[in-house]
């Protein structure tokens, strides 16, 4: 199966070229096999495109505009489609595509790590006791600004 997106490679309209980049970008960017059928310059494929858009798919005045996208002949919809599907988390549903198969992931559980037991947590409280202490002290001797300070004192 391949996905078949109808662009058109002369676009007059920056919106539709922008909505063609971002479904070709993104069937590129998650390696989804598609076939890039330009409208502007080939007749046969915006006659069959235009043709193959259910009518309930076709805009009131007009016909429809690019992106347009296919399965093989199984039409899935066109850019606000996608971009649903997308938001949506339903991207291969809408293109017609069975899910990847999934490896089984092996799952190790890592050993839990104990945190500082009770002797290593005493001694590591009187250090920070003690580097408070030599801080403090050397604030206390120290010039603040203008002003000597006397912390402690």
């Amino acid at each position: 199966m391949v996905i078949r997106v109808f662009t058109a490679a002369l676009a007059g309209s920056a919106v539709i070229k922008k909505k063609q980049q971002d479904v070709v970008g993104f069937l590129e960017s998650n390696r989804i096999a598609y076939e890039e059928l330009d409208i502007a310059m080939n007749d046969i494929n915006r006659r069959w495109m235009r043709e193959n858009v259910p009518g309930e798919r076709r805009p009131v005045a007009g016909n429809p505009l690019p992106p347009q996208i296919f399965n093989e002949e199984i039409y899935c919809g066109d850019y606000e489609a996608f971009f649903d599907a997308k938001e949506n988390e339903a991207i291969l549903t809408f293109l017609g595509i069975a899910p990847p198969p999934q490896e089984k992931a092996e799952v190790e559980e890592a050993p839990v790590e104990e945190t500082l037991d009770e002797p290593q947590a005493e001694d590591h409280e009187e250090e920070e006791a003690e580097e408070v202490e030599e801080v403090a002290g050397v604030e206390a001797s120290q010039p603040c600004g203008l002003f000597r300070c006397s912390l402690g004192s």
